[in-house]
């Protein structure tokens, strides 16, 4: 967890990568978010007045990101550019392989910050947790707002959909592979939020029981897993933009029953890539992708 020192010149506690010391104040916190996901849940709980700025990709709520200066794209931050809004607090992010070097430069600027590092559902609701905690000085009751949150997206997600072997080892699911990038194919392992999401929503990841956030897979190993249905949520593109034809006009892939019967969904990045409140919309998404696989008569 972050953690508050009420006094300047006392000697924090031990340093993590991932955390710095950030001090109390007095009235209004002033913000800086460099992740979607951290943008999302301020505003969810309550605090988007204290923004006062968000990396280029925050897009959501667009009435609140739409008046805020912006500070780089999350893999390449203008940290002076961020110094100079004189925040209170920097949310940075340990998501994705890079955000190490906005974290360091965070560190040699001397900024206070936190950089939440989720692989699942529980972490998500932790990091909610923590942000409403740093927040609760400038926000009233928003420990309560995130309690509230975190309460409706358990009920949720607790609720089962698809069946489970004796054991509760995850049977007889629609297989699915969440693409989050096309070429090469990169898609979430067992420490991922995603792969929550797809179990959640009475599937089962095609890379569930491997320990990693995420990894590529060539063609052939696609091909070998043989997934009932794909689901583009590619990273940092509009759904406007995802094309579905990438995927059926593999010639690696021809064969296979998610081209033959066109099972390839879109769901937005938005929605399963930001660990954060709107993950909710990517869970009802991805039931409706389940439910349409598992109704067609050909699923076994």
């Amino acid at each position: 967890m972050a953690y508050f020192i009420s006094d300047p010149t006392a000697k924090p506690p031990c340093h993590k990568r991932n955390f710095s010391p950030v001090c109390r104040v007095r009235g209004a916190m002033r913000i800086v978010s460099l992740a979607c996901s951290n943008t999302e849940i301020v505003c969810a709980l309550g605090g988007a007045e204290l923004l006062v700025g968000v990396d280029d990709h925050s897009d959501f709520p667009e009435d609140v990101v739409s008046n805020l200066p912006r500070v780089g794209p999350d893999l390449n931050i203008d940290i002076t550019r961020v110094a100079a809004l004189k925040p209170d607090l920097v949310l940075a992010t340990l998501t994705v392989p890079g955000h190490e070097r906005v974290v360091e430069g965070l560190k040699a600027a001397g900024l206070p910050f936190i950089a939440p590092e989720p692989t699942s559902l529980n972490d998500v609701y932790r990091d909610i947790t923590q942000i409403a905690e740093l927040l609760s000085a400038s926000v009233r009751g928003i420990q309560s707002h995130a309690q509230a949150l975190i309460e409706e997206m358990r009920a949720e997600f607790s609720q089962t959909y698809g069946p489970n072997d004796d054991t509760g080892v995850l049977a007889d699911r629609p297989s699915i592979l969440v693409q989050w990038w096309p070429k090469p194919v990169i898609t979430p392992g067992r420490d991922s939020w995603a792969t929550d999401v797809i179990n959640a929503a009475g599937g089962r990841a095609i890379l569930g029981d491997e320990k990693h956030k995420s990894r590529p897979m060539t063609d052939e190993e696609v091909a070998s897993a043989n997934p009932d249905a794909i689901v583009l949520s590619w990273c940092g593109v509009h759904p406007d933009k995802y094309r579905p034809d990438v995927v059926l006009d593999n010639p690696a892939w021809q064969d296979l029953d998610f081209v033959m019967r066109n099972r390839v969904f879109c769901i937005g990045e938005p929605f399963l890539g930001r660990p954060g409140p709107r993950l909710l919309e990517g869970l009802r998404s991805m039931r409706e992708v389940v439910e349409s696989v598992r109704g067609q008569p050909n699923f076994t």
